[in-house]
């Protein structure tokens, strides 16, 4: 009884706007408070239990990493390399977005980010060669999903931690599909700009001696994901040392390379940092806190005996829990669902012998696509503020990306090779 009370607690407040983490706390609360089993000071244990943890730093690392490459020069770079490459072609800026979407998730791991900055950047360029601001931002929002499934992903960190998988071999499995859904986005942004006539003149395409100039500005920031996943493989240092080596890495660029780098940037970089990784760190004390009950109440338990007795096959339980994720995901945060639903659905998986890293890729390739749709969207109220695009004519221009999204998760589901092929090379 105290447990459903504590969970009526929690949606209420979050239907009231109050943020989730919050939410999860006060439910928590309730629950402690009115169980006498407990000190009041069981709450505040289990939510610190959460964050003191060697593999979290991680996180904290990739989030600075990512925020200090916005200020050593690499994002103008990075464009000009995507415009090299594909900006002669049939929507030849809208493709730009996609690749671009690539890059820079290789070096942020934070969708958000991405998403907020090529907002600012690429979005005002499109309008002006004539994209509808409404498609154009719905492009960037969408694209930006391909970061939290390819290293250094923070996704894929939390989910590792949570669950006791492999970050490295979580990495590795991102890859594949992180460029599957680049190349299905490429494929219908081709359609639609041949469609509705964006960028169908035919220009001349880049010069080997400008793509050699683009590539040669562009490498060391290609060559940070290779660095990690490369030293994270061969056993070099673990993640949480790759998020170090990275925060350097970008100091380096920022500072002695590119010299674009000045010391008050250095300090707003800090401060966004601060402000991001504590954002993320309260989810995550507040899930843990919550976990814990469901695990003291023997929810995952309870749920795995109640899905096994309906659902015989793991074909049909990957469709089960794509649909209640992209639902649910409609209404609760990505990163507070990765972390209370992970300890629920590892015995799941386990029953039916689905592999946790290949079920990890697509645990949050589903939740990915609940930060674009309606009411909690965080990409997308993210982006439409930025673009000043109206929520309406957003979702008119979100459904042909709302299917190749749901495409791409199938895919995954039912293709287990997409994503563990390259763990199974250097396993």
């Amino acid at each position: 009884m105290d447990l459903t009370i504590a969970l009526i607690i929690m949606f209420a407040l979050i239907i009231l706007n109050i943020p989730v983490a919050y939410a999860i706390i006060a439910g928590c609360a309730y629950y402690f408070i009115m169980n006498d089993s407990f000190t009041h000071e069981i709450l505040i244990q289990r939510m610190m239990s959460g964050v003191e943890s060697f593999p979290l730093l991680a996180i904290v690392f990739f989030i600075t990493a990512g925020i200090l490459m916005n200020y050593t020069g690499i994002t103008e770079r990075m464009l000009n390399f995507a415009q090299v490459m594909t900006g002669h072609m049939t929507g030849g800026l809208a493709k730009v977005n996609v690749l671009l979407s690539v890059l820079m998730g290789g070096l942020s791991g934070s969708n958000i980010a991405d998403a907020a900055m090529q907002s600012k950047v690429l979005v005002p360029q499109m309008t002006k060669r004539n994209y509808p601001p409404a498609f154009s931002t719905v492009l960037t929002a969408a694209t930006s999903l391909i970061t939290p499934i390819i290293p250094p992903g923070i996704a894929l960190i939390m989910y590792g931690y949570i669950g006791n998988v492999s970050i490295g071999n979580l990495f590795l499995a991102g890859i594949v599909p992180g460029l599957m859904l680049s190349v299905i986005f490429l494929i219908l942004v081709h359609f639609i700009a041949k469609k509705r006539g964006f960028e169908t003149e035919k220009k001349p395409a880049a010069k080997p001696k400008e793509m050699l100039i683009a590539s040669k500005d562009a490498a060391f920031a290609i060559l940070l994901p290779i660095i990690i996943i490369g030293g994270i493989r061969f056993g070099v240092f673990s993640p949480t040392e790759a998020g170090a080596i990275a925060v350097i890495y970008a100091l380096i660029l920022g500072f002695f390379i590119y010299r674009q780098m000045k010391g008050n940037q250095l300090v707003t970089a800090l401060k966004e940092s601060v402000n991001l990784t504590a954002t993320i760190m309260i989810i995550i004390a507040a899930g843990t806190a919550f976990g814990w009950i469901l695990t003291l109440e023997q929810i995952p338990q309870q749920l795995t005996g109640t899905v096994t007795n309906f659902i015989e096959s793991p074909a049909l339980f990957l469709l089960v829990i794509m649909v209640f994720l992209l639902v649910v995901g409609m209404f609760i945060e990505g990163n507070v669902l990765l972390i209370i639903l992970t300890p629920i659905f590892m015995p799941m998986i386990q029953t039916f012998g689905i592999d946790p890293v290949h079920f990890g890729l697509f645990f949050i390739l589903c939740l990915s696509v609940g930060t674009i749709t309606p009411p909690i969207g965080t990409i997308m109220f993210t982006t439409t503020a930025i673009t000043k695009v109206k929520i309406e004519d957003f979702i008119k221009e979100a459904w042909p990306f709302y299917i190749v999204l749901i495409i791409a998760i199938l895919l995954v589901a039912y293709f287990p090779a997409i994503s563990l092929w390259l763990p199974s090379l250097f396993s």
